[in-house]
């Protein structure tokens, strides 16, 4: 896929997150990179041969005082490189990089990883079909 179409899926998938949401998210810069470097598959503490599909970069919101001057945004990167390699079809690679937005933007709101996990698997069984 080339950058143009990928930057849209991000783009689409960002959209798809509750206005309620998106209206808190302040100072963030969603970025998209081919490949995650060595420094941020280190401050995403992935083990060797690992992967990174994103990563959130900033002071989580909950951690945040009235009273601090202006910073720098905090950022969200996704990562083409690996949804493309993860993703078994087009409709599957949309699912990651939305699954990937939502988990980045959790973190932003100052959820841990385990409650960024537990979240995900609650959206994903309210996502499923009944009976399955």
């Amino acid at each position: 896929m080339d950058n143009a179409a990928f930057d849209r899926l991000v783009a689409q998938a960002y959209a798809r997150i509750p206005g309620r949401f998106r209206r808190r998210l302040k100072n963030v810069a969603i970025l998209v990179e081919p490949e995650p470097s060595p420094a941020q598959l280190r401050r995403g503490g992935v083990p060797r041969q690992g992967t990174l599909l994103g990563l959130y970069e900033g002071r989580p919101l909950t951690l945040r005082s009235v009273f601090e001057p202006f910073a720098m945004p905090d950022r969200i990167t996704i990562f083409q490189g690996p949804h493309e390699r993860l993703a078994r079809s087009p409709e599957h690679l949309s699912q990651l990089v939305e699954d990937t937005i939502w988990h980045e933007v959790g973190h932003y709101f100052g959820m841990s990883e385990a409650e960024v996990r537990a979240a995900e698997r609650e959206r994903r069984a309210r996502r499923a079909p009944h009976g399955s």
